[in-house]
């Protein structure tokens, strides 16, 4: 069974896609980008107000499927400039306590949506009540 998960604390889809999907005890995030939600536009800001903003789209879209960042188990960091590594390890890090951070893979990319430097996507497991 497949369920579309929706916030309207989170940038509506740019394109025919959902913000996030469960099925199989997990829900699937769709990666996020630093648009502000109420106006759809990029905000302005360095790679770490970018990273604050995708990181505060996924938890609106994790808590419409009513799970947190404690349930994720893994994301997808794309990054324009490696170099942006550090500052968005710092920023994406704030919202992982504990001893088990989710798998993750980073990636450079040439460009994403909108010109954003930053882009992530996370699989959560909907079924660990208790985690977040």
């Amino acid at each position: 069974m497949r369920e579309t998960v929706h916030s309207d604390a989170a940038p509506a889809a740019i394109g025919p896609y959902s913000q996030a999907i469960r099925a199989g005890g997990l829900v699937f995030c769709s990666g996020q980008i630093p648009l502000d939600p109420a106006t759809g536009q990029m905000i302005e800001g360095d790679v770490r107000a970018q990273t604050r903003r995708v990181m505060d789209n996924l938890a609106a879209v994790l808590a419409a499927a009513g799970v947190g960042f404690g349930d994720v188990v893994r994301t997808t960091i794309f990054l324009t400039d490696l170099g942006d590594f550090a500052a968005v390890n710092e920023e994406y890090g704030t919202r992982f306590s504990g001893t088990a951070p989710p798998a993750r893979a980073t990636v450079q990319v040439a460009a994403l949506p909108r010109g954003a430097k930053v882009e992530i996507d996370c699989i959560a497991v909907a079924d660990a009540r208790g985690s977040r």
